[in-house]
Protein backbone atom coordinates (compact mmCIF):
# COMPACT_ATOMS: atom_id res chain seq x y z
CA UNK A 1 0.00 0.00 0.00
CA UNK A 2 1.19 3.54 -0.86
CA UNK A 3 0.94 5.93 1.67
CA UNK A 4 -1.20 8.05 -0.78
CA UNK A 5 -3.54 5.68 -1.00
CA UNK A 6 -6.43 6.22 1.26
CA UNK A 7 -6.98 3.38 3.89
CA UNK A 8 -10.95 3.78 3.27
CA UNK A 9 -12.53 4.61 0.55
CA UNK A 10 -14.07 8.30 -0.52
CA UNK A 11 -18.09 7.46 0.62
CA UNK A 12 -21.12 10.12 -1.34
CA UNK A 13 -24.01 10.85 -0.57
CA UNK A 14 -26.77 9.90 -2.02
CA UNK A 15 -30.14 11.52 -3.46
CA UNK A 16 -33.07 9.46 -3.39
CA UNK A 17 -37.19 9.59 -4.24
CA UNK A 18 -38.75 7.68 -1.77
CA UNK A 19 -41.86 5.50 -2.61
CA UNK A 20 -44.24 3.20 -0.82
CA UNK A 21 -42.03 0.10 -0.59
CA UNK A 22 -38.84 1.44 -2.18
CA UNK A 23 -36.58 4.08 -3.06
CA UNK A 24 -35.10 5.35 -6.66
CA UNK A 25 -31.56 6.32 -6.84
CA UNK A 26 -30.87 9.64 -8.09
CA UNK A 27 -27.61 10.28 -7.54
CA UNK A 28 -25.51 7.07 -6.91
CA UNK A 29 -23.32 7.11 -3.29
CA UNK A 30 -23.10 5.03 -0.21
CA UNK A 31 -24.87 7.42 2.14
CA UNK A 32 -27.88 9.59 3.16
CA UNK A 33 -28.76 11.35 5.70
CA UNK A 34 -30.85 11.33 8.81
CA UNK A 35 -33.81 14.32 8.65
CA UNK A 36 -33.71 14.60 12.47
CA UNK A 37 -30.02 13.72 13.18
CA UNK A 38 -28.10 14.78 10.33
CA UNK A 39 -26.27 11.49 10.76
CA UNK A 40 -25.31 9.46 7.96
CA UNK A 41 -27.37 6.26 6.86
CA UNK A 42 -25.50 3.76 4.95
CA UNK A 43 -28.09 2.71 1.40
CA UNK A 44 -28.13 -0.55 2.65
CA UNK A 45 -29.03 0.37 5.80
CA UNK A 46 -31.94 2.50 5.31
CA UNK A 47 -35.50 1.08 6.57
CA UNK A 48 -37.09 4.33 7.41
CA UNK A 49 -38.61 7.40 5.26
CA UNK A 50 -41.07 9.58 4.55
CA UNK A 51 -42.59 9.99 1.04
CA UNK A 52 -44.46 13.40 1.82
CA UNK A 53 -41.43 15.43 3.11
CA UNK A 54 -39.04 12.62 1.01
CA UNK A 55 -36.88 12.31 4.17
CA UNK A 56 -34.84 9.78 5.41
CA UNK A 57 -34.72 8.21 8.98
CA UNK A 58 -31.95 6.75 11.08
CA UNK A 59 -33.74 4.61 12.35
CA UNK A 60 -37.79 3.83 13.90
CA UNK A 61 -37.41 6.15 17.06
CA UNK A 62 -35.91 9.47 14.80
CA UNK A 63 -39.01 8.46 12.56
CA UNK A 64 -42.07 8.38 15.18
CA UNK A 65 -39.69 11.31 17.09
CA UNK A 66 -40.57 13.50 13.78
CA UNK A 67 -43.73 12.44 13.61
CA UNK A 68 -44.61 13.43 16.85
CA UNK A 69 -43.44 16.75 16.72
CA UNK A 70 -45.06 17.06 14.01
CA UNK A 71 -48.62 16.74 15.08
CA UNK A 72 -50.91 19.75 14.14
Amino acid sequence: MNIIDPILPAQREAKLRYFDHEFEVIAPGDFVRCGVTGDPVRIENLRYWNIDEQMAFKSAHESFAHFIRNIP
